[in-house]
């Protein structure tokens, strides 16, 4: 029966065309390496090699032997680097998710560093507007979870990132931009423009309008910041962003911020599986994270 080792010493014989120099490569005896070939060529009843010559030949059925052995031997030897590479948790897939919709604007660089020490792991990204991203960290469907919601769910730990403000965002023309801080009634009248998410995570609506009993007019939705900030500079409504993302769009004119109340500040944390924080692929990427400053 033709066994890997059998390319492997045929492969070895090839390039040195000696049994006694491919014994000594392959930690072999001669004996060992002639008894191996006596017993493939008994096996199929045909001679692979002619041994009189020198350095040794192959026949054509040698020859058709060895051709197979170049072609499986470096699939196996990619195949042999890839499983202890997964077996050390230097590759793999990492599948992201993020509550923070405007993350990915200061994620983006951290990635960009990652992907050059973890070349051999994959990347793929959730779109984040699910409704039990949670459950998915739990299940299985993702890897790692950008969240303000560090729910306290066996199997999961939380690293805290960094702390930020949500503030409203208005066009310069609207009603409320004179005001130097917005109160939860003033709202009431209003248009929220928000991320397509369950309102129960929405900040502004959480941690503002629904301890004081207030509700917006209506909430529209869109998945882009790009077109809700274009909502929002039209004044077709008003929403609440994380502060540098507020911060990004004043400085080119187009919106105006302003203080919730005292200020609506949530903590940013990345949620991962207990089970996966001794892969190294992943403990290199909370490490990168632990090393942002908040953008």
């Amino acid at each position: 029966m033709l066994e890997i080792r059998h390319l492997q010493m045929l492969s070895t014989l090839a390039r040195h065309g000696s049994l006694a120099t491919t014994a000594d490569e392959l930690n072999l005896t001669a004996s060992a390496i002639s008894h191996q070939l006596k017993e493939l060529e008994h096996y199929y009843d045909i001679t692979l090699v002619n041994r009189r010559t020198r350095p040794v030949s192959f026949t054509p059925a040698g020859k058709l032997v060895l051709e197979l052995a170049n072609n499986i031997l470096p699939q196996v030897a990619r195949t042999k680097a890839d499983i202890r590479r997964l077996a050390y948790g230097q590759a793999g897939r990492l599948r992201l998710a993020s509550e923070c919709h405007s993350c990915f604007d200061w994620l983006m660089p951290i990635l960009n560093i990652y992907r050059k020490s973890y070349g051999d792991v994959e990347l793929d990204f959730a779109t984040g507007f699910e409704p039990e991203p949670h459950q998915m960290l739990i299940d299985g469907d993702i890897d790692l979870l950008i969240t303000a919601s560090d729910l306290p769910i066996e199997g999961i730990s939380y690293q805290p990132l960094f702390t930020y403000e949500s503030r409203l965002v208005l066009s310069p023309a609207h009603r409320l931009a004179s005001q130097r801080v917005i109160v939860p009634d003033e709202l009431v009248k209003e248009t929220l423009i928000a991320y397509p998410v369950e309102h129960k995570r929405l900040d502004v609506i959480a941690k503002f309008l629904e301890p004081a009993g207030v509700s917006p007019k209506s909430i529209r939705t869109t998945e882009l910041t790009a077109m809700l900030i274009q909502l929002v500079a039209s004044e077709r409504g008003v929403a609440a962003l994380p502060d540098w993302v507020a911060s990004e769009y004043e400085k080119k004119g187009w919106v105006v911020s302003r203080p919730l109340g005292s200020g609506v500040y949530c903590q940013l944390y990345a949620g991962v599986r207990k089970s996966s924080i001794g892969l190294a692929y992943m403990a290199g990427f909370l490490e990168l994270l632990d090393e942002i400053k908040k953008p």
